[in-house]
């Protein structure tokens, strides 16, 4: 069965999270691989990161992200990360990954960040994001400290962001939409998601009424329609943001 949902599923976001994210990654893979082949090769990078406040419990947190590589350089051109838990709570996790960050950023890989988690904090910033429950974020190597940001509303389908490559080579669309579709339909969340109770981790209540529609299940109360928004779009405003800790940059979005 189909999700019941346009875009993002939050049901996804609670105990499926880990099996969706490894499924996410790996359809991103799949769609990307054979649309830079033979000149790029897309792979899946795996790490353990051990939580500095984690380790008296002597928990790991496995993390995958996507690789763009140049084939003939052997270098890395991009970076496709999707944000997990452990990134968006304080602790070893959010450290490492701000490191992380922080080292693509000062390099020469493109960066694409995807945070379609509601919970946790959100990468540091000193000005305000657009408001949205998810985000897709594209850093340029030659565009830095500007970002590109494309909130993502929870009643709409999931962009399709750009994929920045080699300075001589147009960007690949990666719809993300289409990435999630796959990795629901071939991983068969629906078995697995019990549609019956309200999602892990609440929505605001208008939300959850449409929640409760898209299912089936009548609303209690009648609330009004989400107003329309540039949601799934790339905004046209510019921000300054806190890029990580020792980094000052700028968020910005050209129409």
């Amino acid at each position: 069965m189909p999700s019941p949902f346009p875009g993002m599923d939050p049901y996804l976001e609670g105990s499926a999270w880990e099996s969706f994210h490894a499924a996410l990654i790996d359809e991103i893979v799949r769609q990307l691989a054979p649309k830079l082949r033979p000149k790029y090769l897309v792979r899946v990078e795996r790490r353990l990161v051990v939580g500095i406040s984690e380790i008296a419990d002597a928990a790991a947190a496995r993390q995958r992200s996507v690789s763009i590589v140049d084939v003939a350089e052997r270098t890395l051109v991009a970076a496709i990360e999707l944000l997990s838990p452990t990134n968006k709570r304080s602790g070893g996790g959010r450290e490492e990954y701000l490191q992380r960050r922080e080292n693509f950023l000062a390099g020469d890989a493109h960066l694409i960040e995807i945070d379609l988690l509601r919970r946790g904090t959100r990468l540091p910033m000193r000005g305000v994001l657009p408001p949205a429950p998810y985000y897709g974020f594209v850093s340029r190597a030659g565009r830095r400290p500007m970002t590109g940001v494309w909130p993502i509303a929870l009643r709409g389908p999931l962009p399709t962001i750009p994929v920045p490559l080699l300075p001589d080579d147009p960007d690949v669309p990666l719809d993300l939409q289409a990435a999630l579709t796959g990795a629901y339909d071939a991983f068969g969340f629906d078995l697995e998601i019990d549609y019956h109770h309200p999602p892990e981790f609440p929505l605001p209540p208008e939300e959850a009424a449409w929640v409760r529609e898209q299912l089936g299940i009548p609303p209690e109360i009648r609330t009004a329609k989400q107003r329309p928004g540039a949601a799934g779009k790339q905004v046209t405003s510019a921000v300054s943001v806190n890029a990580a800790p020792t980094r000052d940059s700028c968020l910005y979005a050209a129409s």
